[in-house]
């Protein structure tokens, strides 16, 4: 119990020191939102009225601490891009496609990676083992942009399977918002495959000389029950750690995927709103990236200590 409320305050410090540096952050860059908005051309007294309606004029510290007073009851404020948009409704529009994505690309590379990773350790130093290695180091020599270029290319307007920019939004056709992710997932997921095929092989290798080993085969053990029996457990704890670092980024909003496939999702919010200096929305998105990484490493903890008892002992 006590190892569960260290994770909790230590996860409620990370994310004050992080609003906190990212709040300072946009407070100290050059540059004015009030000026972007209006334009260059904005008369000093627009501008600064502007500045006084956003709050801008007020010291760095006072912000924040309002801010953060309002951030704890779910209000992140107003966009100063959308106009009359609050930033909470801003990223409840894009925060499901985006998990969506991620689910969706999470399950194609554990369903995918897993057994490929076995059958390559299975057959080690054999011809599967030798194909599978091959084609794993081409997989992850190409970026997900590229391979969503190639998959927008022949299944977009070659072979015509779904409509390049036409995104369904999850509200209104959530199976033609299935659909169409669909082959985002797929160029998020290709690299990450060959990645955990990688990881998976060599951990499983790495299992395969410990005495345990020896001991399970000196019982009558098969190579199959020794493998899925024995070593695939211990085997997944480096895995798993890669496997959420992947669940961390893609619920972060796969920037570049996302711009090529014309999706409307986190990432895509965030890179407008840094663009356009909408303070309000770049720091309730970095708060959120934070949360999922922060979220993401206690449930890695926990399964740490479910994939091995001895850490749980420990």
């Amino acid at each position: 119990m006590k190892y569960f409320i260290k994770k909790i305050i230590s996860l409620i410090i990370t994310l004050l020191v992080i609003s906190l540096l990212t709040f300072t952050a946009f407070s100290i860059i050059p540059g004015d939102a009030a000026l972007s908005k209006l334009g260059v051309d904005a008369s000093p007294t627009a501008v600064e009225n502007l500045r006084k309606e956003y709050g801008l004029d007020k010291p760095v510290i006072v912000r924040y601490g309002d801010w953060l007073a309002d951030a704890l009851h779910g209000d992140f404020g107003q966009s100063f891009k959308y106009s009359n948009k609050s930033v909470s409704e801003l990223m409840a529009s894009r925060l499901p496609v985006t998990v969506l994505l991620a689910v969706m690309s999470l399950i194609i590379i554990v369903v995918v990676s897993l057994p490929l990773g076995m059958l390559s350790a299975r057959f080690s130093g054999r011809w599967p083992d030798t194909v599978i290695n091959i084609v794993s180091q081409v997989l992850m020599a190409i970026p997900s942009f590229f391979l969503g270029i190639i998959i927008t290319y022949v299944f977009g307007i070659v072979l015509r399977v779904f409509q390049t920019g036409g995104f369904v939004s999850p509200d209104k056709d959530l199976q033609g918002c299935i659909r169409y992710l669909f082959f985002p997932a797929v160029a998020v997921a290709i690299p990450k495959i060959a990645m955990v095929v990688k990881y998976l092989r060599n951990s499983v290798l790495s299992e395969m000389k410990k005495d345990y080993v020896r001991t399970a085969y000196s019982k009558g053990n098969s190579d199959n029950q020794v493998l899925y029996g024995h070593v695939f457990r211990n085997a997944l704890i480096p895995v798993i750690t890669f496997v959420a670092m992947v669940v961390a980024e893609i619920l972060a909003g796969s920037l570049v995927v996302e711009q090529v496939f014309s999706i409307p999702g986190m990432g895509r919010l965030l890179i407008t709103s840094i663009s356009a200096r909408d303070y309000p929305v770049v720091q309730a998105s970095v708060l959120y990236i934070t949360t999922i990484v922060v979220v993401i490493n206690f449930i890695v903890d926990v399964l740490y200590q479910l994939a091995d008892p001895r850490i749980r002992y420990a």
